[in-house]
């Protein structure tokens, strides 16, 4: 047997189901070896959207993602999507074919490229295939999860394995015994805590059930940052997102709180609105299975490291011992404010629609209710991307995908395409700007091919929007960041996608037919969205620049 086929068995063998991807010469034979072991191959218009498709898959799906390109300019090409991938800790490996004579040219500095954007590196070798692949599976998979570029020098391919090694690493989940110790001083603010607010981020997305429970015993309120939107979604208590999102009852709330824990979030400045959203009084702590990420965006009063899940446990077991259930600063009056105001979509507002453009709220609420519950809601970066994050409802932390890590636009259609094929049972809405959509169009091509039930909608200002409403202000010409408006609809029915132009509520009953019938095709809404102002998180958000 040859490497790159042993390399493929052994990616099977590691319970890899999936492999997104654009097949070339120098990843033709691993790709086969994998598909002809029992997993599926997506193929893609474009690397990026490859990327993205990984990226998607694996974090809905919750399972790893194996991406396979061609060798160099198939790598470079992918680039953008695995920056996006490595920045969120998705666990990925990706297949990169490796020329390793300087003088090829597909000749790619592939170490250097995966330091430089916080990936990780591996390589395969003859004598040691089904080790070094499962130490890659491993590496991407273990503590917070990893993105890992795997080379697989093209001369190597082709060699006969040495030796076919089954020996698979040693799992060790690295989760230290904290009861009684670590998490001593977190116990003792907690006890102490008469106003305590948890903010739960993507690190905690596999604690929702420990973190609820020590919540309910202390009588904390719940939040999240935007990447683990839906995480408490149904508990009474559930403030939705912190920080530049937030809602003004969200605002207020952890305005006041005494104690603020954050569970695998890092308290960035999106999540603290840059500091000021957290009081100076309160106590701050942060849990996280990453040592490194302690204190790494703001000063912590009490630093836990360790696993989310394992540490919501041992501080509530201590919690009983000390005494009974507080209640905290939950009430009947204040449960009853956040019912009434506890969603953007329940705060008034002033319709700026008119002119043949919808207002953005308008829309999002509308579709929110047309569209079934069991859905799973997948945003691109942009002006627009408040209005889907904050006005679409989602049934858990697995129906929400924001590909915000490295904040390029271009990534979410892709992004939903790997999200619908994780969980074929949910409709999968995928919310763009014109121009992030433009920019992923090829991946229609994709959409259509798979006849997975996708809602693309277009938030459409024919406009860089963040940009128009950034420097437009201050009087700078907006030419290069204005466009035309084009026939959105008509690009995606060339595609092969039904579409439908929105410019009014009235235009909408065709989203209620698409949602009716068979869903066959995708869906493309192209709504042409009023813009006369930034969306609200907007000026909050370019503190940051």
């Amino acid at each position: 047997m040859d490497v790159a086929t042993a390399a493929g068995h052994a990616l099977r063998a590691q319970g890899v189901e999936h492999v997104f991807g654009v097949v070339g010469s120098g990843n033709f034979h691993v790709t086969n070896a994998l598909v002809a072991a029992g997993a599926r191959f997506v193929p893609a218009a474009h690397e990026g959207g490859a990327a993205s498709m990984a990226d998607g898959y694996a974090r809905v799906s919750g399972q790893l993602a194996v991406l396979s390109v061609h060798q160099g300019p198939g790598v470079t090409n992918a680039l953008t999507g695995l920056t996006e991938a490595a920045k969120s800790r998705t666990p990925m490996v990706v297949l990169a074919p490796e020329a390793t004579n300087p003088r090829s040219n597909f000749f790619v500095d592939l170490p250097g490229l995966a330091a430089a954007i916080g990936a990780e590196f591996r390589r395969l070798s003859v004598d040691r295939v089904t080790e070094d692949v499962t130490a890659a599976c491993h590496l991407a998979t273990s503590g917070a999860g990893r993105t890992v570029i795997l080379a697989l020098p093209l001369d190597v391919q082709a060699m006969t394995v040495i030796r076919a090694s089954l020996k698979s690493l040693e799992q060790h989940e690295g989760r230290p015994d904290h009861e009684g110790r670590e998490h001593g001083r977190l116990v003792d603010a907690l006890d102490a805590a008469r106003r305590p607010v948890f903010i739960a981020g993507r690190g905690a997305r596999k604690a929702r059930d420990e973190i609820a429970a020590l919540a309910d015993r202390c009588g904390a309120l719940l939040a999240v940052s935007a990447a683990a939107k839906g995480l408490f979604a149904g508990h009474p208590w559930y403030l939705d997102v912190s920080g530049g999102f937030a809602t003004p009852l969200c605002a207020e709330l952890v305005a006041g709180a005494d104690l603020v824990v954050a569970w695998g979030s890092t308290l960035n400045m999106w999540t603290t609105r840059h500091g000021r959203l957290i009081p100076p009084s309160a106590v701050v702590a942060q849990v996280d299975l990453e040592p490194a990420a302690l204190g790494v965006h703001r000063p912590v009063d009490i630093g836990v490291p360790g696993d989310a899940a394992v540490i919501a446990r041992a501080c509530g077991a201590e919690l009983d011992r000390r005494g009974p259930a507080r209640a905290g600063w939950r009430g009947p009056e204040l449960r009853e404010r956040i019912a009434a105001e506890g969603r953007w979509r329940d705060v008034s507002y002033v319709d700026e629609g008119g002119d043949g453009r919808i207002d953005p709220r308008t829309l999002t609420i509308a579709l929110d209710d047309l569209l079934p519950a069991e859905r799973t809601v997948v945003v691109d970066s942009g002006n627009f991307m408040g209005y889907p994050s904050m006005f679409l409802s989602v049934p858990d932390a697995a129906g929400f995908c924001f590909t915000q890590a490295f904040q390029s636009i271009g990534l979410g259609l892709a992004s939903a395409l790997g999200a619908a094929v994780a969980r074929p049972d949910r409709l999968t809405v995928a919310a763009l700007g014109d121009g992030g959509f433009l920019m992923s169009v090829a991946e229609l091509t994709t959409a259509v091919r798979l006849g997975v039930p996708l809602l693309v909608v277009v938030y459409d200002d024919a406009a860089y929007g963040a940009e128009v409403h950034h420097f437009g202000p201050h009087g700078h010409p907006l030419d290069t960041v204005t466009f035309p408006d084009a026939d959105l609809a008509a690009v995606a029915r060339g595609f092969g996608c039904a579409a439908v132009t929105v410019r009014d509520p009235g235009d909408l009953p065709a989203v209620r037919e698409w949602l009716a019938g068979p869903r066959e095709r995708p869906l493309v809404v192209d709504a042409k969205v009023a813009s006369r102002r930034g969306s609200w998180w907007l000026e909050e958000a370019f503190r940051g620049h």
